[in-house]
């Protein structure tokens, strides 16, 4: 039956690419399925038409890796094997994909978005409708060959429980009720993004919430919040809006908490300003490996925006700003748990509130 479907398919296939493009390509496979092939039952139909659809407008085979509910991460590291987070655990897969696959599915995903990814932009980093991030680097810089990782919109956020024991929850949302300003640290993949948002849950829905990301990921729930995102601009600069902008326009915007989705240049200091001078119960989070690195790195970090100023004048302003540094790691099972609780006092002393609480579970 399949030898016999094959030169179908191939002539189905051959007159969708020679029309017009437009319209439901589903829709128009489907009608060109059943012009070519009458006799084939509807289901039948239905499934090859939805297949071709993939294959041709689609991500082909990295679309049903996606599909797979546990898959949270797809990573294509060249021409080879596709790799996936499945359940916190990276794992090899069956789909095996050539260079020529893997540049055609990395131009359906950015090209609609009005983005170029070429040997002259060959790093593109952006997020589809639907919140799914996507990360592209094409040779030269990619000397293996065009890399491509697609990390999925988690659309409904995990609970505290699923990070900490009980006393370990507890504690986190004492701190959020009583509008302490939490940092949340910790390795790339750790979990610090999903942390985050599960602490969000625990805001009274009626406060205002401002949000700040390079790329729009947390998923706060409540009838005030407004989500603001960077933007890389044009070539020559045109459009441009970095996190330090988006900061300092959302202290215009009266919120009752501020959201910094990830620290990592001289937003440090406006968002360490702002935090010191009122801003209670908001949130950040950066990358550090202990309390003592993400102190070390946000003072760095609040350097680059205020060159001029003194490591204790820093160093005095960050320990006005922090309450609660929570640490987030990755077990070796695939489980993000909260693993160490800080606090950090006016004298920038750090008192361990919760020794690797992660263990615990």
């Amino acid at each position: 039956m399949s030898d016999l479907l094959e030169p179908l398919e191939a002539r189905v296939r051959a007159r969708f690419l020679a029309g017009s493009g437009e319209g439901d390509p589903f829709a128009t496979l489907l009608d060109l399925l059943g012009q070519e092939a009458p006799l084939l039952g509807a289901a039948e139909l239905e499934a090859r038409a939805r297949a071709l659809a993939t294959d041709l407008v689609g991500l082909g085979p990295l679309q049903r890796l996606l599909d797979d509910q546990e898959v949270s991460d797809v990573m294509v590291n060249g021409p080879g094997p596709v790799w996936v987070e499945r359940a916190g655990r990276l794992v090899r897969t069956e789909v095996v994909l050539a260079r020529e696959e893997i540049e055609r599915y990395v131009e359906r995903l950015v090209g609609p978005l009005g983005l170029r990814a070429d040997r002259t932009n060959p790093i593109v980093d952006a997020r589809l409708p639907d919140g799914t991030r996507v990360g592209v680097v094409l040779p030269p810089v990619a000397v293996q060959g065009p890399v491509l990782a697609i990390r999925r919109h988690r659309r409904r956020a995990l609970p505290l429980s699923a990070f900490a024991s009980e006393p370990v929850a507890d504690l986190l949302a004492g701190f959020v009720r009583r509008r302490c300003n939490l940092a949340v640290y910790g390795a790339t993949g750790a979990g610090k993004t999903s942390l985050l948002n599960a602490l969000l849950a625990l805001v009274d829905p009626a406060e205002r919430l401002v949000t700040i990301e390079d790329t729009a990921e947390l998923l706060p729930p409540g009838d005030h919040v407004v989500r603001l995102e960077a933007r890389p601009g044009t070539a020559d600069g045109v459009g441009r809006a970095e996190l330090r902008d988006l900061v300092r326009a959302a202290l215009r915007l009266r919120p009752d908490r501020l959201v910094v989705g990830e620290v990592r240049g001289a937003e440090a200091n406006d968002m360490v300003w702002a935090l010191s001078t009122g801003h209670e119960g908001s949130f950040a989070t950066w990358h550090a490996s202990g309390a003592e690195d993400a102190l070390l790195r946000l003072e760095t970090l609040c350097a680059l925006g205020a060159p001029g100023r003194s490591e204790r004048a820093l160093r005095a302003q960050i320990h006005a700003a922090i309450d609660v540094l929570v640490g987030v790691a990755r077990r070796p099972d695939g489980r993000r748990v909260v693993q160490a609780v800080h606090g950090l006092t006016r004298r920038g002393e750090l008192r361990p509130l919760l020794r690797r609480a992660g263990k615990e579970r």
